[in-house]
């Protein structure tokens, strides 16, 4: 928590001096913002040490007046960048009912040059992914055409945070799949890597398919305790959105 003592007068946003410590990153104070100057030295720190691979920033926000979980990322020139920088959401979407792709957006507006994920987005490797996430206040919406909204309790918190975690381990598993087809040979930090086109190609069905397996997997098994079947059109789509997501990542790691 990086705004304990507003936090406790009541403030979801304003620290106790009354900044809003998300617009301060790009110049913190020692004086009047320390966590975010202790923070960025240690990120920063961890970005300049060889033996750390710093994947991801996360900045975690409520929010006011939109619904559901969602996420706010970069815009990068670098389309290859981009794109792969868009893959975790989509494995998130994948994972959590609550979770909406139509409030997720990607931007560099001016106005937010000073929040966490800008700056930190800016100097900080290229690998590395640094987003907001923002979860709603009040409800939720699944999606479904006859959905109404839902309130948000401790337990759908507790929920979208389990989901968040399970998102990182699919998130993994695709890069641990790939390291298996990389060379055997040391390389120098986030150098890519030069991989045949048909063992690349090889690799990514066999990650599309072990990925969307053990969702279909977890799906039955929810089916099954639970008592109440999933539709197979919802199963299915799961199937193909997981596969997609995948295989979008894994193609543009390869570039």
């Amino acid at each position: 928590m990086l705004n304990p003592d507003g936090v406790f007068l009541g403030n979801y946003r304003c620290s106790l001096m009354g900044f809003d410590l998300n617009r301060h990153w790009h110049e913190p104070s020692p004086w009047a913002h320390p966590t975010l100057q202790a923070t960025k030295a240690l990120l920063l720190e961890y970005n300049a040490d060889s033996n750390v691979d710093l994947d991801f920033y996360f900045d975690i926000h409520a929010h006011s007046t939109l619904m559901n979980g969602f996420m706010y990322g970069n815009v990068y020139d670098d389309m290859a960048r981009f794109d792969r920088h868009s893959v975790f959401p989509k494995l998130l979407c994948a994972n959590a009912e609550d979770f909406s792709m139509s409030n997720t957006s990607f931007n560099r507006d001016a106005v937010k040059a000073g929040t966490g994920r800008r700056f930190m987005g800016s100097c900080l490797d290229p690998c590395t992914n640094c987003y907001t996430l923002e979860v709603s206040f009040f409800s939720y919406t699944t999606g479904s055409p006859h959905s109404s909204p839902a309130p948000y309790t401790e337990e759908g918190y507790f929920r979208l945070g389990h989901n968040v975690a399970k998102t990182f381990m699919d998130y993994y598993r695709l890069h641990r799949l790939q390291s298996s087809v990389q060379p055997k040979r040391s390389r120098p930090k986030h150098e890519p890597s030069l991989q045949q086109p048909q063992a690349v190609a090889a690799r990514q069905s066999s990650i599309c398919d072990e990925l969307a397996r053990d969702h279909q997997e977890e799906e039955v098994a929810v089916e099954d305790t639970s008592g109440s079947a999933t539709s197979d059109d919802s199963v299915q789509q799961h199937h193909y959105d997981t596969k997609a997501a995948a295989r979008l990542c894994y193609s543009h790691k390869e570039s």
